[in-house]
């Protein structure tokens, strides 16, 4: 289903460009409060949350402008995690969620993810039934006057997040003795994950909690692991959590300074979770999940499948086999027991429960051996280069010479003006030959 303005993830890119500028954003929000309010008559409440990026500031006003004139009320939260922003969204029953936020992209990126009132991204139909609403002549959906909506500035968002994720496990429940580093990348989760931790007995090391507008996800967070590993070892922490922008996404780091990714986090969990009879069905990966993942599940009588890239075609996969757990290498990761999307936060407290009983790290992710893997990300102008008959022609070549002994993905990023081309095998020549040939012709 090709869409106009959402991409796999909402809608991200460059602030002040096309999409992403005030007068969209009015539009955005004209459009969006004009579907949700005929969704539901009695409450007609939109929340909007958003990261740390300076051009919130500019395009917040704009979305407000455009729910309000659609007749829709609005709470807003100011810096919170998107599922923190799912779950009031579901907890409050709003009509709808809307995150302001371009995830782990660089400051000069930002976006939108919307929410339905059930705390769940929307669907592929509902957003080409908004795209179809911005195309509308403006004042086709503008209120009465009597019937503008409100707005409200409500301060206990993130305290209301932690209370939910605290509720999801026993009351004794503590994390007294371990020294935890989180990494919060400058963004969204910067008061709510040092809050959570230290609430429950940690000693915290923080890092990425000094925000200016500019320096998200810029050298830390989940998209640059190295300072989690450096700063667990500088502090002999027993474990490192590092989130990024809209911290929905989480790396880790083991006490001996080992980086463990989204695809080893799931199989620790599902191994957990199968052994304590948590495990609902199976696990739903994509297709940049480690074929060496794929490999152990089989090895263990797990059932996995692979979803598009995305957490959103994650969790509608998990629905659709009624599976509990799914998640992404890059560290989306839902527990379908707990929440409606990726949630750093959520999953850091999984961990940590699982080793509460004085269990190294190092030893809960230590589960499968991981099939060599090499990822290109080219930088385009045109998206449709991947649909060239001289690039399709030379991916076929490519797969022919890898059939057998590894897995070729060439995709284009839902998130970003980029072609990701993914390999892997244990044959590293062969590998090496084979994206060289892609590499080549895409650029």
């Amino acid at each position: 289903m090709i869409k106009k303005y959402f991409g796999t993830d909402g809608i991200r890119g460059l602030v002040n460009s096309r999409n992403i500028n005030g007068d969209m954003f009015f539009k955005f929000g004209l459009a969006s409060g004009t579907y949700f309010k005929t969704q539901k008559k009695n409450k007609q409440v939109a929340i909007i949350a958003k990261d740390t990026r300076l051009s919130g500031y500019t395009l917040e006003p704009a979305l407000v402008s455009g729910l309000t004139s659609a007749g829709m009320h609005v709470y807003t939260l100011g810096p919170l995690p998107t599922n923190g922003l799912a779950m009031l969204t579901k907890s409050m029953k709003a009509n709808m969620g809307i995150m302001i936020t371009a995830s782990h992209n660089p400051y000069y990126d930002n976006g939108l993810k919307l929410f339905g009132p059930d705390g769940l991204k929307l669907s592929d139909k509902i957003e080409k039934k908004i795209e179809a609403l911005i195309d509308k002549t403006i004042e086709n959906n503008l209120s009465n006057p009597k019937e503008l909506g409100r707005v409200k500035r409500l301060e206990s968002g993130n305290k209301d997040y932690i209370k939910i994720l605290k509720k999801n496990f026993p009351k004794d429940f503590n994390l007294r003795g371990l020294r935890i580093v989180i990494d919060c990348a400058n963004g969204a989760g910067y008061k709510a994950g040092p809050e959570l931790l230290k609430s429950l007995g940690a000693k915290v090391i923080a890092i990425g909690i000094k925000p200016n507008g500019l320096n998200i996800n810029q050298n830390c967070g989940s998209t640059f692991p190295n300072k989690i590993k450096l700063a667990v070892k500088k502090y002999k922490a027993h474990i490192g959590i590092s989130l990024d922008g809209d911290a929905d996404r989480i790396i880790m780091c083991d006490e001996t300074g080992n980086i463990v990714d989204g695809d080893q986090i799931i199989a620790a969990l599902a191994i957990r979770w199968k052994r304590k009879r948590m495990l609902r069905g199976g696990v739903i990966g994509t297709l940049m999940s480690n074929y060496g993942l794929e490999k152990f599940f089989k090895q263990e009588n797990i059932k996995f499948h692979r979803a598009n890239v995305g957490d959103r075609y994650v969790k509608e996969k998990m629905q659709k086999n009624n599976f509990n757990l799914g998640g992404e290498q890059s560290g989306h990761i839902i527990l379908g027991k707990f929440a409606t999307t990726g949630d750093g936060l959520l999953v850091a407290l999984e961990v940590l429960f699982s080793l509460r009983k004085g269990k190294k790290a190092s030893n809960f992710f230590n589960t499968f051996k991981k099939t060599p893997q090499i990822l290109e990300n080219i930088n385009i102008k045109d998206k449709n280069i991947i649909n060239n008959i001289n690039v399709k022609n030379s991916i076929k070549h490519a797969e022919k010479l890898m059939k057998g002994q590894g897995r070729i993905v060439v995709r284009n990023s839902g998130t970003e003006s980029k072609i990701r081309v993914m390999g892997e095998s244990e044959n590293n020549k062969l590998l090496q030959e084979c994206l060289k040939i892609i590499l080549k012709e895409i650029k």
